[in-house]
């Protein structure tokens, strides 16, 4: 890991920092949402305890960024965006608000195909996290490819 931080700008870092932190808070997330629910597919609707598990991820996803943002902010201090960073952000969001907009469209199929909230929450909220990978991935691409 050594070799692929060097050289890295604020903006990379926090991106690969987002990355990492969506994929394991919500790859947490859906294991033990989904774990207690595929066994015994009794349930039909969110859970409470579900919300709850929700929740975890996003106060843990959002610790995890305040905290690695502000190491990566002291130990580098060029922390500014040119029109380069700009632009590179402008065509993530891009690519993730295509994702974004299928997941809406298969959640909503799936909302009129199922019964209760669950699996159309789920699907969207996978949608989600794909869209943001997505938008995340795409801009960390970029910056390597010196777009």
């Amino acid at each position: 890991m050594g070799e692929v931080s060097m050289g890295l700008s604020f903006q990379e870092k926090s991106l690969w920092l987002l990355l990492v932190g969506v994929v394991v808070t919500f790859g947490v997330y859906f294991y033990v949402a989904l774990g207690t629910v595929l066994p015994t597919s009794a349930a039909r609707n969110v859970m409470p305890h579900q919300v709850v598990y929700f929740v975890i991820a996003v106060i843990a996803l959002v610790i995890v960024q305040v905290a690695g943002l502000i190491v990566f902010a002291a130990m580098d201090r060029r922390t500014t965006t040119d029109e380069r960073d700009r632009l590179i952000a402008l065509k993530g969001t891009r690519n993730g608000s295509y994702v974004l907009a299928t997941g809406v469209f298969f959640a909503l199929c799936v909302a009129l195909l199922t019964e209760g909230n669950f699996v159309f929450m789920h699907v969207l909220l996978a949608f989600w996290v794909l869209a943001q990978l997505t938008e995340t991935g795409s801009q960390l691409y970029l910056y390597r490819r010196g777009a």
